[in-house]
């Protein structure tokens, strides 16, 4: 092949497309599709994605490929008809789609250098500017002095310098060192008698070597014999030993002990629900199955015995849990039954660790990956089952472009591998069990907890009745007699409070006002730690004032209470008790959430507080108690899916108690005890929910009713924003059918954030024939101004907020 149609790194409406470069003839044989090569574009050299190759190219003057950036592709024919799919569904550049599947570590910089042009003359260059290049190599722009910045300007100008750009990736392999002898052990004991008497430190470590003939990692030499780096550097130069640089992976697991585990007997009921799975399986069919079971029904177990039949003949399985049940006890059940046939990709590993697990699946030295959202683009060649757990979690869906579900995603990668995609939750998303009802899904039922464990009780606590009968704590007095008793008894309790900080705004009590974030129409949050007010969309933070910044009143109190709040005030109420708090601010350290888990884990502590990060994927069979302190945190929020949210978030984290051989039970206290999504969680009634939820969606045409589309513009500017929003709302009225609901453009529901104005637009629709070209040209025509006056537009498809 003569030509290669390359996708370069530039995201942007006129590059949106293949160019064609000519392969220069050392290349010829060995570019292939999906390899990202280095190559000319205007005055830059760029990366690209070699998507085609082609013997003959319409455009006149082709220029050469410069060089290759990889030595194999990255991506293979699946992953870039992929790319291709994610570019048309989520309205995205292709060079878009095609990085988001490398990990982060993968992605390019690009480093400006300045070099003398070729006609320069070294001499004729001023001085501070020649003595820099004399001292070896070009000149880093981003490394320049500021006093070289006008004199190297001034140079490029006058045609003596010129900027190349180098493309470098961001994350190098670990290299470590290895010593091992060049000669066999009877030459090495004859070197050790010509060694001179004084070398005792060459002669410990020729005997070294002579008791241990293998290689040896050079920092386990010289903690065996102090001072040996400098005798090993003498012998490397008489030829004795040689050291070389061995590439080795960064595993996160490396001191992890994983007893291997076998799998358990299932139940009639997990019977039920594997036929099906093993049926598609042995047929090597595609078919997308909802497995609905309550919280400890066994979805775990099945998942395992699938994905060992499909390991057992030679294919790959790709399971997906949300980042915050990611929990070291979940990657322990895998890699307990799978040994090191297990990649782990998620967000608490550094970048050089998820590049080296992405490598062992590219190598396919792992045949099974467990990770967050973005594993669902593990480079597999042969998968045989995806699964996804807590399939209701909003997590799955990327916020950023490409806007992608990765339910949609393992759908599409389903099929083209004819394979099975399980869905697994306790509390499915309306839109899918809707599927499963109309047989798009097909439905597996897990109705008992395995051993038939009875679900926990639950008891609703009205905290406006206990306000009334003058108790002003954060803890009712049910769940207060219930904690000491759990105390008593030596059994665990987990607390679940969806904020941190210390308390939700900080207000005036004499003149109301509240302290907002300067960037963002947003209260500041109050945080005990360093006595900070925090925005915790733009990360701005400010010292706590003693007086009101308004009036100057020093009567200036919190309101709201966050978990730093709940701790103290366990503290004051319970001292005996031992809490562990987990939440943003005490999980922010590498390996902190393991940590704290492991703790509770040990019995080391008696209460674990935290955020939603609790209420999924732990299983301790100690946890006897539940409280959730405010369930209505979600259920006020204007976005349509916020009682479907709260039965979700209440639901599972009632599954955490009661899991073992000890019974459960769960307080939820809050101050709407009568709205139908607290009601039916505390029941465990799914099915009910459903139904109820279904019939308010169907009045106000929400999903799965309608599909959605939000657009978003926002500018620093209100008027502006407002203006292109008024001007889009219009657009879409001419180009789309009457059946089509267009509402706004309105204010979003945080008008303000980062100092930009926001407003939103939304689309209701069935069946939309032009859709996609219309929303293509809407973006195409705004682009010019989104890079000339600081216009943004976002278009969402089937978004999963509206904040």
């Amino acid at each position: 092949m003569r030509y290669a149609s390359v996708v370069v790194d530039v995201p942007a409406k006129g590059t949106d497309k293949l160019f064609d470069y000519e392969i220069p003839n050392k290349f010829a044989g060995v570019i292939q599709p999906g390899m990202r090569v280095i190559v000319p574009f205007g005055s830059r050299k760029l990366t690209g994605f070699v998507v085609q190759l082609k013997n003959e190219t319409d455009i006149d003057s082709v220029k050469p490929i410069h060089s290759l950036f990889d030595p194999e592709p990255v991506l293979n024919h699946e992953l870039l008809e992929l790319g291709a799919w994610l570019s048309e569904t989520t309205l995205c550049y292709k060079i878009t789609a095609f990085q988001a599947m490398l990990p982060a570590a993968m992605k390019t910089r690009y480093i400006k250098e300045i070099k003398p042009s070729s006609s320069a003359q070294l001499e004729n260059l001023p001085e501070e500017i020649r003595t820099a290049f004399e001292k070896g190599g070009p000149l880093s722009w981003e490394d320049l002095p500021s006093s070289l910045v006008a004199v190297v300007q001034k140079e490029i100008r006058n045609g003596n310098l010129q900027i190349d750009y180098r493309v470098e990736q961001k994350q190098k392999k670990r290299l470590v060192k290895y010593v091992k002898p060049l000669l066999p052990v009877h030459e090495l004991e004859e070197q050790l008698q010509h060694l001179p008497a004084r070398a005792h430190k060459q002669k410990e470590v020729i005997q070294f070597f002579i008791d241990h003939p293998n290689p040896i990692l050079l920092t386990e030499l010289t903690n065996s014999i102090q001072g040996a780096s400098i005798a090993v550097k003498a012998l490397i130069k008489k030829g004795i030993l040689t050291e070389e640089q061995v590439e080795i992976y960064r595993d996160p697991y490396e001191h992890k002990q994983f007893p291997r585990t076998k799998p358990l007997p299932l139940t009639d009921e997990q019977k039920r629900a594997m036929e099906p799975i093993l049926d598609k399986l042995n047929r090597h069919e595609h078919e997308v199955f909802l497995m609905y079971g309550v919280t400890g029904s066994g979805k775990t177990e099945i998942y395992l015995q699938a994905i060992e039949k499909v390991l057992n003949e030679g294919k790959e399985a790709i399971v997906l849990v949300p980042e915050i049940s990611l929990t070291p006890q979940m990657v322990q059940r895998f890699k307990s039954r799978f040994g090191s046939q297990v990649a782990v990709l998620h967000s608490g590993l550094s970048s050089g660790e998820k590049f080296d697990e992405w490598r062992k699946i590219y190598r396919k030295e792992a045949k099974l990956v467990v990770g967050a959202r973005s594993a669902i683009f593990a480079p597999f060649q042969n998968i045989g089952i995806i699964i996804i757990d807590e399939e209701h979690e909003t997590s799955y869906k990327q916020e950023e472009s490409p806007r992608y579900h990765a339910r949609d995603v393992a759908i599409y990668r389903g099929k083209y591998h004819q394979c099975p995609v399980i869905l697994g939750s306790a509390t499915p998303t309306l839109e899918s069990f809707a599927r499963a009802q109309k047989g798009v899904y097909t439905l597996l039922t897990l109705k008992e907890r395995v051993n038939r464990r009875p679900l926990p009780e639950v008891h609703i606590v009205d905290m406006r009745e206990e306000l009334r009968n003058g108790n002003r704590s954060m803890f009712s007095r049910t769940l207060f007699e219930k904690l000491t008793d759990r105390l008593k008894k030596g059994e665990q309790s987990v607390l679940l409070l969806n904020k941190r900080g210390y308390s939700s705004f900080v207000m005036c009590r004499n003149c109301g006002h509240v302290i907002g974030c300067p960037h963002c129409d947003i209260s500041l949050t109050y945080h005990r730690h360093g006595e900070k007010l925090k925005c915790h969309y733009c990360q701005f933070e400010t010292a706590m004032p003693s007086r009101c910044p308004e009036c100057g009143s020093e009567h200036i109190r919190f309101f709201g209470t966050g978990t730093q709040r709940i701790e103290e005030e366990l503290n004051r109420l319970i001292p005996e008790a031992r809490v562990i708090r987990m939440d943003v601010d005490t999980t922010s350290r590498k390996g902190m959430h393991e940590k704290l888990l492991n703790a509770f884990g040990e019995k080391k502590a008696d209460i674990l507080l935290g955020t939603q990060m609790i209420a999924k994927g732990l299983d301790f069979p100690d946890v006897t108690l539940v409280g959730v302190l405010s369930a209505d945190t979600m259920l006020h929020l204007p976005d349509f899916r916020s009682g479907e949210k709260t039965f979700q978030l209440l639901t599972q984290v009632s599954g955490r108690a009661g899991r073992h051989e000890l019974p459960g039970e769960v307080v939820i206290q809050t101050y709407t005890p009568e709205h139908y999504s607290i009601q039916l969680a505390s029941l465990h009634d799914f099915e009910t929910f459903y139904r109820q939820e279904m019939k308010m969606r169907k009045s106000f045409a929400y999903p799965p009713y309608y599909f959605l589309i939000l657009i978003t513009v926002s500018h620093p500017n209100a008027i502006k924003a407002a203006e292109v929003t008024e001007k889009i709302g219009q657009y879409l009225k001419l180009h789309l059918s009457n059946e089509a609901q267009i509402l706004g453009p309105v204010s979003s529901p945080i008008p303000k954030m980062k100092d930009r104005y926001r407003f939103q637009c939304m689309i209701k629709y069935k069946r939309e024939k032009n859709l996609y070209r219309t929303l293509k040209l809407l973006f195409e025509h705004y682009e010019e101004d989104m890079s000339q006056t600081d216009l943004k537009l976002m278009i969402d498809l089937n978004p999963y907020t509206i904040l």
